[in-house]
């Protein structure tokens, strides 16, 4: 793992604002910013499995499309990927596929995560493309908006 910056912060607010307005909509409060090499923003998304109906629709993916449709390129080299909660194996996937340089993420995922929680398929050495990965950025806020969006749907909305 490698040092949180005051840049990965900022970022993951950013994204924080995401998961608020995916929560929001309906869907578990996840969010996802791009950046590219110079620390601009290139794409933001938050779950939309619930309203897409897409079982695909997790943040990472959806930023990550964006990113390359803004870029006009499937390599997002140098980008980063910023996300409230450590990617799911398809992300993760996503991730090392479409080869951003670094990936930094929120709260751990010990039911899902493959980042270095339940799978390390970021770091895996017959993967032609490992990115830098930060865990652990604005943990407790991150991991807190999931947890109180499931324990909501737990006692059917009520506290």
């Amino acid at each position: 793992m490698t040092r949180i910056t005051t840049t990965d912060a900022a970022a993951m607010r950013l994204a924080l604002s995401e998961a608020v307005k995916a929560g929001a909509a309906g869907d578990i409060p996840i969010g996802a910013i791009v950046l590219d090499s110079q620390g601009e923003v290139l794409a933001a998304a938050g779950n939309e499995r619930e309203r897409a109906v897409d079982p695909t629709a997790h943040a990472e993916i959806l930023a990550l499309r964006s990113a390359a449709a803004a870029v006009g390129d499937w390599r997002l080299e140098g980008c980063t990927l910023v996300v409230t909660l450590e990617p799911c194996p398809m992300c993760a996937g996503a991730v090392v596929m479409s080869r951003v340089a670094r990936l930094v993420f929120g709260a751990w995922n010990d039911e899902y995560g493959a980042a270095g929680s339940a799978w390390d398929l970021v770091r895996d050495r017959r993967l032609n493309h490992r990115p830098e990965v930060v865990g652990g950025v604005l943990e407790q806020e991150c991991g807190r908006l999931v947890q109180d969006y499931l324990g909501l749907r737990r006692t059917g909305g009520r506290r």
